[in-house]
């Protein structure tokens, strides 16, 4: 414990990002530890957003798990599970998709061995502040080193549908009704437009561009070494160009996803349009705000310290930690979507994991 009886480390969020550096965190040595988090279930706000698309699977990732190490993945266990190469070939060419079932398993699996709950203290943290040795937090502390992990800001509405009854939010629980119009163009309006085909409706498709479909939210060469080399080196605001561009919506090529469409349209049941039109539902698949300003513990962490900024991120250094306030003798760190600037993919579980492992490198080197 520091002098003041406070653990030496914190972690801001409670989500699968918190988890995940938790995780890593005591996979490398490190107890003196504590998570503040609006709730105990690390996975639960990502399974009421699977269960409201009803989500099966999740998106390919060769590393789309909460293990501190890469190997052996949920691939290789379900490859013994199913004594089958399959999921382990899966993952070469970015196929491999666990069940959400499957996935949510492993979390609880991992939660009830790793002393997890009992680190949580259950509350949302609104301010951030350097001090001397460290951080307060609404507050409390000192704390040297400090994993900011807030998640995803909160759902995003068009402007011009705001107060529109007929609207619901695709991560919001519901059913569908007769004629359902779906905004959006990435894999939760891709999801959105099975499920109403699925239940009888016939559905609306707005959008005011083509989707990409990609099998990654980020091209896997952001993945690698070089690749992030390659990011690192460009220009701020080369570099946020390309993450506005990776902020696109898309989903996966494959006849699961592109046969119902096909079919329906065939038969008058599925159509595309600019704008919403005498549909009896609205469903906004537009995912999150983005950018730390939607995020008001962000917000005030820019304002209060006069940190660097470009467009809607948070600028830091190559290992995801804020540069004007990282020194020898303190961290503070982004982990999650907000650590984009560091991690173009920073929003998946391999990208939560790299950054849970260079904060843990700083942690574990300073108390050698």
């Amino acid at each position: 414990m520091c002098a003041n009886d406070e653990p030496r480390v914190a972690i801001v969020g409670g989500g699968l990002a918190g988890f995940t550096a938790y995780l890593t965190l005591r996979h490398a040595g490190v107890r003196d530890m504590i998570v503040f988090a609006a709730e105990r279930d690390p996975a639960g706000p990502f399974a009421r957003r699977a269960a409201a698309i009803r989500q099966r699977a999740m998106r390919s990732e060769s590393d789309g798990n909460c293990f501190p190490r890469s190997f052996p993945g949920l691939a290789a266990r379900e490859a013994v599970r199913r004594r089958s190469p399959g999921p382990l070939l899966g993952t070469f060419t970015n196929r491999y998709r666990p069940t959400v079932d499957w996935f949510l398993r492993h979390v609880r699996e991992l939660r009830a061995g790793s002393g997890w709950d009992e680190a949580v203290v259950e509350g949302r943290v609104e301010r951030v502040r350097a001090v001397d040795g460290g951080f307060e937090l609404d507050g409390r502390g000192p704390f040297r080193d400090v994993l900011l992990a807030p998640g995803h800001p909160e759902p995003a509405i068009p402007a011009d549908l705001e107060g529109d009854p007929r609207v619901v939010h695709a991560y919001e629980p519901h059913e569908y009704g007769r004629a359902v119009a779906v905004v959006g163009a990435g894999m939760a309006a891709a999801t959105e437009w099975l499920n109403a085909l699925a239940a009888g409706a016939v559905v609306t498709s707005v959008r005011r561009r083509d989707p990409l479909r990609r099998p990654l939210n980020v091209p896997r060469p952001l993945f690698s070494k070089r690749g992030l080399d390659t990011f690192h080196a460009t220009s701020p605001a080369h570099r946020a160009a390309i993450l506005t561009e990776l902020s696109a919506p898309s989903y996966p090529v494959g006849p699961s996803w592109d046969e119902p469409v096909e079919q329906a349209a065939r038969e008058g049941r599925f159509r595309v349009r600019d704008r919403v039109d005498g549909a009896d539902q609205v469903i906004c698949a537009t995912g999150f705000r983005l950018g730390f300003r939607h995020n008001s513990m962000l917000g005030a962490l820019v304002d209060e310290h006069g940190l660097d900024t470009v467009d809607r991120w948070i600028v830091l250094d190559e290992s995801s930690c804020v540069p004007g306030l990282t020194d020898a003798s303190r961290t503070l760190a982004l982990a999650g979507a907000p650590a984009q600037w560091a991690y173009p993919a920073a929003d998946t579980l391999v990208g939560m994991k790299w950054a849970a492992r260079r904060f843990a490198r700083r942690v574990t080197c300073r108390t050698r």
